[in-house]
């Protein structure tokens, strides 16, 4: 049977949303907020509906340029192939969208300006994208599309496009949220919790819910749950998610949302698979569950499903109170949720086989970081982030336990302390606050020849790191085996 499948989403600010009948093309008004601001409209204003099988976004932009890209233009997990020239199609003559360098773009088949109008045609799929959220389908049909797949900005032509990064951070360019009107014929959707017959959104980061998939609110969480998902996954959901979050708030304080939603959907019994993927935003975890793994409860699966809920749930601390400055940072994020996880796990169940988690991070990054972890990206490789951030964060926690007696927590909340105000955890920071409580400085040099140049034999360099701060291993064949 196929291992857990585990997919790295960037994480950005969210809430849920939705839309609402009438599959006419009303032009949404300017907001309150930007009416007393003496504001006129966005930059770009998209009308999103759902009439019976046929999607349309019908874009109107406030000004010309020869090509549009589009901001979060992922590739589909696996083949590496971008998602949206196969999912969406120009229904307005004279416009095309394409693959251009890392970018999807809209652009003018003459080479002059885009028209001002610009209709599509979507077929949503739900694909498992590299570091970003895609769409939502249930199996009764409902279906949760992502805002942030509809922001565009303008470039002055091709070439531009084509030197565009594939991490965008840090790239110039001329960004403003797209105003979005969803709409669905067949009914209300869901909008923070409550069914609405039109939804505007603004921020970029929104899912949007279609159709009659219903929400089960309890004290300290809300579910959206496919209605085929296996009854004991959604139970686990509804137990552990609260159980772990009192603990992490225990061990680091507040975290970004005391009652968050989720969002899970069921890809139905696939023969020989047990996959699981998610996200997290703020307010909100997205799970995708898939495989004949997950049909009935076991001891394995049910230790698996918690230990997906304990990594996507401590992302509300470490990936949303305090986020990574850069995209190539996130082993901080994704391998730091693992360990917060493997920790919580190990308390809440003293029978947890946390060793053999752990074992799997190590063997990874053995494997991943003979080429540099921070360009995972670039290889599609984002185990590597989660698998080498694991082992950093094991031998952090060797640091403090050497230093005070602590664990991986103890290591981990006075960062996340010092930098709630401005939400960021750098590099340097983690890799300063490592060398402060160790008083080596070599321990930052070794992690980060594994992040900048990758290393020929990354297992010496990773025994070398635990030898330094006490995490116990044995050497079996050139192999590190934890203790």
């Amino acid at each position: 049977m196929r291992g857990r499948v585990w997919v790295s989403y960037l994480m950005v600010a969210m809430a849920m949303a939705a839309g609402s009948p009438a599959a006419a093309a009303a032009e949404p008004a300017v907001s309150t907020a930007q009416a007393e601001a003496g504001e006129g409209p966005p930059a770009v204003e998209v009308a999103v509906t759902r009439d019976g099988g046929v999607w349309t976004a019908d874009y109107v932009f406030a000004k010309d340029a020869p090509v549009w890209g589009f901001i979060r233009s992922s590739l589909i997990n696996g083949s590496r192939e971008a998602w949206r020239p196969g999912d969406w199609s120009v229904v307005t003559p004279g416009v095309v969208l394409e693959r251009v360098g890392n970018l999807d773009v809209l652009r003018a088949i003459d080479g002059g300006d885009v028209p001002r109008r610009v209709s599509l045609r979507l077929t949503p799929r739900d694909h498992n994208l590299e570091a970003d959220y895609g769409v939502l389908i249930f199996t009764d049909g409902s279906t949760a599309m992502f805002t942030g797949a509809f922001d565009v900005f303008p470039l002055a032509s091709l070439e531009a496009a084509r030197a565009a990064p594939e991490d965008l951070n840090g790239f110039v360019m001329d960004k403003s949220n797209a105003r979005i009107t969803w709409r669905d014929a067949s009914g209300p959707v869901l909008l923070h919790g409550q069914r609405q017959d039109r939804a505007v959104t603004e921020d970029g980061t929104t899912y949007v819910l279609f159709g009659a998939a219903q929400m089960k609110e309890g004290e300290r969480l809300v579910t959206v749950v496919d209605p085929e998902l296996p009854a004991w996954v959604a139970a686990t959901i509804e137990d552990f998610g609260p159980r772990v979050a009192e603990y992490y708030t225990g061990r680091m304080g507040p975290g970004q949302s005391d009652r968050p939603t989720v969002v899970a959907s069921w890809k139905g019994p696939t023969p020989g698979l047990q996959s699981m993927g998610g996200s997290v935003l703020p307010g909100l975890i997205v799970m995708n569950f898939e495989g004949i793994g997950q049909v009935r409860p076991s001891p394995d699966s049910e230790a698996s499903t918690r230990w997906f809920i304990g990594h996507e749930s401590a992302h509300f601390w470490l990936g949303q109170t305090v986020r990574y400055e850069r995209s190539r940072d996130s082993w901080i994020t994704e391998g730091g949720a693992d360990l917060m996880a493997i920790r919580a796990l190990k308390t809440l169940y003293p029978d947890y086989d946390a060793r053999t988690e752990l074992q799997r991070e190590v063997d990874d990054c053995v494997r991943l970081a003979v080429k540099p972890v921070r360009e995972a990206v670039s290889r599609g490789e984002y185990r590597a982030f989660y698998a080498c951030g694991a082992v950093f964060a094991l031998t952090a926690e060797g640091v403090q336990r050497r230093a005070t007696g602590g664990d991986w927590f103890d290591f981990l909340r006075p960062l996340i302390d010092a930098n709630r105000e401005d939400g960021v955890l750098t590099r340097e920071e983690w890799l300063t606050e490592l060398t402060r409580v160790s008083g080596d400085a070599s321990l930052r040099a070794d992690i980060e020849i594994l992040l900048d140049d990758g290393a020929a034999d990354p297992a010496a360099l990773i025994a070398a790191l635990f030898d330094r701060t006490g995490v116990g291993y044995r050497r079996e064949d050139g192999k590190i085996r934890l203790d």
